[in-house]
Parts: C-alpha cells; sequence; structure tokens
C-alpha cells in the first residue's frame, strides 16, 4: 500500500524534509536569541541614558576598553578642543536614516593632558569627498561637553571595513587607539557622542538618541521559523496520503476496465470472421 514511499522520489523528498525540520528549528532559535539581545540591549540604553551622568574619566581611562554596561552612560568633560588633529568620519547617516555625510571627531584636551575623541555630529558629505570638508569650527578656549560614553569602532564588531589610503583627515572608524598614534597623545578609551552643549546653528548636527523601545521583528521570525519546521511533516502526510489516494483511484479505474472488457475478442470482430467464413 504504500511502497511508493521507497521510490527514488519518495526517498529523497523525505530526506530534504527530515533536513529541513532541525534546520527550521535552529534558525528560529537563533532569532528568538536576537530578540533576547535586542531586549537586553534596550533595557540596558535605557538605564544608562537614566544614570546621573558622571566625569568620562569615571569610565574610562588610556588605552582601556570600554566595557559594554557603561555604554551609553552620560558623561561629562571638559577641556579645549585640539582641532588641528580633527577628523572626519566617511559615510555616516543623518537623523533622517537618508542623507550621507560625516560625523566630525574633535579631540579634546583634559586638564591632565590626556584627551578624550569627541563626535560633535553629522554635517553633509558635499560634492567633493576627496578633500577635508567644511566643518563648522568647534568652541575655542575651555568647554564642558556632555554626552553619552560610546565604545570603539572595530571592523568585526561594526562592520564597517577599514578602508585604508582615504584623502587626508578623513577616517572610516571611529577608534581612540588609532587616533592615539595619530596625534601622539593618550587617548581615553571608546568615545563621547555630544548631546550638549547644542552647537551654533545646529550644526553639526548632533547624533539622536539611540532607539530603545523597538524590538524588531525577531519574535515574529522565529514563530515564523518553527511553524515551517511543523508544517513539514504535515505537508509530508498530505502529500503521502494523496498520493495513496491517487494510486488507489488509478488501480480501481484499471480493475474497472478489465471486467468490462469480454473473455473473447471484440464483438465487432466476431462478426467479421463469421462473415468470411460464410462467404467461403
Amino acid at each position: 500500500m504504500y511502497r511508493f514511499l521507497l521510490s527514488r522520489q519518495w526517498v529523497i523528498l523525505t530526506l530534504v524534509g527530515l533536513v529541513l525540520i532541525p534546520v527550521m528549528i535552529k534558525l528560529g532559535f537563533w532569532q528568538l536569541h536576537r530578540h533576547e539581545h535586542k531586549v537586553a540591549q534596550n533595557q540596558l540604553i535605557a538605564s544608562s541614558l537614566a544614570a546621573k551622568p558622571v566625569p568620562v574619566t569615571a569610565l574610562t581611562a588610556p588605552g582601556r576598553n570600554l566595557p559594554h554596561h557603561d555604554m551609553w552612560r552620560t558623561v561629562t568633560a571638559t577641556g579645549t578642543y585640539d582641532t588641528a588633529h580633527e577628523v572626519v568620519v566617511r559615510q555616516r547617516t543623518a537623523a533622517d536614516e537618508q542623507s550621507i555625510g560625516y560625523y566630525v571627531l574633535t579631540p579634546l584636551v583634559l586638564a591632565d593632558g590626556d584627551a578624550v575623541l569627541v563626535n560633535r555630529g553629522w554635517i553633509s558629505a558635499g560634492n567633493d569627498l576627496t578633500r577635508f570638508p567644511d566643518v563648522p569650527p568647534a568652541p575655542k578656549g575651555k568647554v564642558t561637553v556632555t554626552g553619552r560614553m560610546m565604545a570603539d569602532e572595530t571592523t568585526a564588531f561594526s562592520g564597517i571595513k577599514d578602508t585604508k589610503g582615504l584623502p587626508a583627515r578623513q577616517v572610516m572608524l571611529i577608534n581612540s587607539k588609532e587616533q592615539a598614534k595619530r596625534t601622539g597623545r593618550p587617548m581615553l578609551g571608546g568615545y563621547i557622542e555630544q548631546t550638549g552643549p547644542e552647537p551654533a546653528g545646529g550644526k553639526p548636527e548632533l547624533v539622536p538618541e539611540p532607539d530603545h523601545d523597538s524590538i524588531g521583528p525577531h519574535m515574529a521570525y522565529a514563530i515564523q521559523w518553527w511553524l515551517f519546521a511543523g508544517a513539514v511533516p504535515v505537508g509530508w502526510i498530505i502529500l503521502v496520503r494523496r498520493e495513496r489516494r491517487d494510486r488507489a483511484e488509478a488501480a480501481a479505474k484499471e480493475a474497472a476496465g478489465a471486467e468490462q472488457a469480454p473473455g473473447g475478442p471484440p464483438a465487432r470482430e466476431t462478426e467479421d470472421a463469421t462473415a468470411q467464413n460464410a462467404t467461403a
């Protein structure tokens, strides 16, 4: 009755189904883990933004990697801007998430001589990407900056390729260690994403607060993958029953056709044979 399952076509179909089920289950758990990571990150961002501001030196030091739990903490720093070593970070998106331009990255020299990188905000790229853009000047003299503490960017973490051979004073990644080599000055690990004071004329455009409300579609995707995994055996059973029914109907029609046919030759052939004998 089910011998057709041993056919090459059905063996391949069954093996494909057996492979798809664990793959889809694994993909579902992958999306679940992404959902959990997003929820945890949202909680971290919310708690960090709500925490009381602290001096930047309370969270980081020269050459130190910023711990993940200190990300987005509000910090303050007082010093003078070193505009001679100011750079721009290429391929960055404005608050509208569409316009591409630069982040303005300026070292702020603290009272002890150490420096911390400050992302002063976003500017338009302009038409000539081969030259240093017109950057709104940084405030002169001693200033106090408030902002979110961010970890150094790396290609592995950000996915941004650290392209070499860029025009002068242009970089792809915000990395304190690289800027420390370039400036020859001790640089605090990580950087400040400025939130205050508001720059004159609104330029550079301050980086907006990160979204920590949306959890994304990962949980829905996880459920979809698990539903797909459950649909595979159900679909296989439906196909097997349909194949069995079709084969049974075909066999029944064949048997019915055999019963309707007489044991001897058809009637027309018998009449022709009788006529030929009479003529003879």
